[in-house]
């Protein structure tokens, strides 16, 4: 149950950036989320600005006046810590997690990682760093797996391969993000998502799409994925798909808000697969979905998770 607001008046808050943008492949995203979230917080009479940011972060924050950051910058450079770690080093308070827990979500292959050495569980993966490792990979996993950059978000630059030839390719494909490649083993089951808000897990949506996975195209641009909320779990199950959640995101030290994303497999067992510290929020979002869902609209949950800036 979502309690009261904690702040009764918007002059509390002070002068808001609404920071978006960026440099990165999420960068149209960023710019979309953003705009939804300044009108939102314009709408109850907050003193909201709205910053495009690009290379240079550190002038418009030091010239504006500010006393606060809403951070809505996806991917890197945005929830990687590097804009946390600015806005530290300027004593700017800040909507989502700190440095460390942004590094950490932002690298997919770190996060597993932490939640392997905790226990909790996440299928398997194999690092492919060069083509002397794919035949490692092919016996460790085997087929189908799916190929990812483990620092971009959006899945973008994500592929399943289903045998050697196309396992090379998404290897090419991920390769040319400048990070770490891995291929994890495909979950074949129904896929979930739980929206964090301070420390509540909102109510989970289960994700559906006729295309081969939750891609880039079925979260921003499709009218066919379906979105079920209530997801249709029985109660005793969501339950223990929110605690993971929570889970999840305190072993990465997340706070402020969140969306982690899982799977059911066929085993009816969970499966971790990623933590989003800075989530869309477009009209095609599943934070504001989830939101509604626990009786926020748009407006609310933007002034909640501001929120969560003020100590």
């Amino acid at each position: 149950m979502i309690g009261p607001e904690k702040i009764s008046h918007p002059q509390e808050f002070g002068r808001v950036a609404v920071l978006m943008g960026g440099t990165s492949a999420e960068r149209e995203i960023s710019i979309k989320s953003g705009m939804a979230v300044l009108q939102a917080l314009q709408n109850r009479a907050v003193d909201a600005v709205g910053l495009d940011i690009g290379a240079d972060i550190i002038g418009p924050l030091q010239n504006g006046g500010f006393d606060r950051v809403f951070n809505v910058v996806h991917g890197r450079g945005g929830e990687d810590g590097v804009l946390q770690g600015v806005l530290e080093a300027l004593h700017l308070p800040y909507t989502g997690s700190g440095v460390m827990a942004s590094a950490l979500s932002m690298d997919k292959l770190r996060s597993k990682l932490c939640w392997h050495g905790m226990g909790l569980p996440t299928p398997s993966w194999h690092l492919l760093k060069d083509k002397g490792d794919i035949d490692a990979c092919i016996a460790a996993l085997g087929f189908p797996v799916i190929v990812k950059p483990a620092l971009e978000g959006s899945s973008i630059g994500m592929s399943k391969a289903e045998n050697r030839q196309e396992l090379q390719q998404a290897w090419r494909l991920a390769a040319q993000y400048q990070c770490d490649v891995y291929a994890e083993a495909w979950v074949h089951g129904r896929e979930y998502t739980i929206a964090l808000l301070g420390e509540q897990a909102l109510p989970v949506i289960r994700l559906e799409t006729p295309r081969e996975f939750y891609d880039y195209e079925a979260k921003y641009q499709a009218e066919t994925t379906q979105y079920h909320c209530p997801c249709g779990l029985a109660e005793e199950q969501e339950k223990s798909m929110r605690e993971l959640a929570l889970d999840a995101c305190q072993g990465l030290a997340v706070r402020g808000w969140a969306r982690v994303d899982c799977f059911i497999d066929t085993r009816d067992q969970l499966q971790l697969i990623e933590v989003n510290t800075v989530p869309g929020m477009t009209d095609h979002s599943l934070v504001p979905m989830a939101a509604r869902a626990a009786g926020m609209d748009f407006d609310e949950l933007v002034w909640r998770i501001l929120e969560t800036s003020v100590a």
